[in-house]
């Protein structure tokens, strides 16, 4: 078996550049956002619109010049990307359908018994084939059910189910209102009717197992939101699926330097990871370049925060669920990357009707501030890139925030 021993700076590098994060971002364009996206497996998607959704937070950090009409393209328009269920709600390549037939079939067993569902579900179908993409509201109906987190209409509850199982696909959203058309409308029939490509439990495993260390780069095996979404995965079938990946290859061991458990890392990005390893001390892009970038609460790179706290010694906490007398920061706060190092946090909420993206709070890491001119060059450079990214017209920093940060007026030019 091949293993690497690496230290935490050099882990985190890899980390980076898999990322495709400050100097390894990606070209601008629509197709940078499907290469990222194949090369991670997916997104997560999050309803929640402060300063932008989780994955346009996740693009901008990775694609000058991207907008959101860019992922609503091609998942829309195109369809070369799906919003499906992966790590939770997600965004993966839509050539990813017939591996998710375990899941679908899954939930088909599960909704399919609801008796109060597929009541309403006939109906639905005939309302989908006279008059095309339709969402709950078009339902119409006040009826209540049992759902997810709260009661919900059935007429939601019925059309979320035939997407779960697959009739139904997302033909395209107002903002975070989904309209429903029949899979078969929007995909490849060669998509829809593809065999299983994993027949047995095992290769299943086996293929989610790889498809999470992808999705973030370096993953150990431990309890950690790296592994969420994968249903009936238990501790020892993890375990198991990591010795037969690693016997035939797929992935390898890497211990890093202060870290107890192993890592590990898909043999295909081992090239990357050697190049990393390679670099004579000084010669980094890091070593010779102010870069930075304001990521996403659900980014990749920070999936398993633990993992993140070990390498990068940055503890982040996504506080949105929790009650406002209890967090430590704020309610939508995304951390600063500077370089190899998390250098600040930041509170920035989008300003529908003034279009100015406004800056809450600001809190530096310990030794870090605004007496570092390649620092405070960079922070202006990445606040500037999410606020292009947005639309906003001006960036505006509240004098209370200014005090206490040491950031003046904005400088940035939104219109270049």
């Amino acid at each position: 078996m091949i293993s690497y021993n690496i230290s935490k700076r050099q882990a985190a590098h890899f980390l980076l550049k898999h990322q495709r994060l400050g100097p390894y971002r990606l070209p601008e364009g629509k197709d940078s956002v499907y290469r990222y996206i194949r090369h991670v497996n997916c997104i997560q998607y999050d309803p929640l619109n402060i300063t932008g959704h989780n994955h346009e937070l996740v693009l901008q950090a990775r694609i000058p010049g991207f907008t959101s009409e860019m992922a609503q393209e091609l998942l829309y328009q195109d369809r070369r990307l799906i919003d499906g269920w992966d790590k939770n709600m997600s965004i993966y390549c839509t050539e990813d359908w017939p591996s998710f037939r375990r899941l679908r079939d899954s939930a088909a067993a599960r909704y399919g018994s609801n008796e109060s569902v597929m009541a309403l579900v006939q109906e639905i179908r005939a309302e989908i084939a006279e008059r095309g993409p339709l969402s709950s509201l078009d339902m119409g109906g006040k009826d209540k059910v049992d759902w997810a987190w709260a009661p919900a209409r059935l007429s939601r509850a019925a059309l979320e189910s035939m997407y779960f199982w697959g009739e139904l696909s997302i033909h395209h959203r107002v903002h975070t209102r989904r309209y429903y058309d029949f899979s078969a409308n929007l995909l490849p029939k060669e998509l829809l009717e593809a065999p299983e490509p994993n027949p047995s439990e095992e290769s299943y495993q086996d293929w989610y197992v790889l498809r999470r260390i992808g999705a973030i780069g370096l993953l150990w095996n431990r309890a950690g939101d790296g592994w969420l979404g994968i249903s009936n995965l238990k501790t020892a079938d993890r375990a198991g699926a990591i010795q037969r990946l690693l016997l035939a290859d797929s992935i390898r061991e890497v211990r890093v330097e202060g870290i107890k458990p192993p890592l590990f890392v898909r043999t295909s990005d081992v090239a990357e990871l050697e190049a990393i390893l390679k670099c004579e001390p000084g010669k980094s892009p890091f070593d010779t370049g102010h870069y930075a970038a304001a990521l996403a609460p659900l980014d990749n790179l920070i999936w398993d925060r633990e993992l993140i706290r070990q390498l990068f010694g940055f503890q982040y906490r996504w506080e949105v669920y929790k009650p406002a007398g209890e967090r430590q920061y704020g309610y939508y706060v995304l951390p600063l990357l500077y370089g190899d190092r998390f250098a600040a946090r930041f509170e920035p909420v989008m300003d529908r009707a003034s279009g100015n993206l406004i800056l809450r709070n600001w809190w530096w890491e310990p030794d870090d501030g605004p007496h570092s001119s390649g620092l405070m060059a960079a922070a202006n450079s990445a606040v500037t890139t999410l606020a292009r990214s947005l639309g906003a017209a001006r960036i505006v920093v509240p004098p209370s925030v200014a005090a206490q940060s040491g950031i003046g007026e904005w400088d940035g030019d939104l219109e270049s």
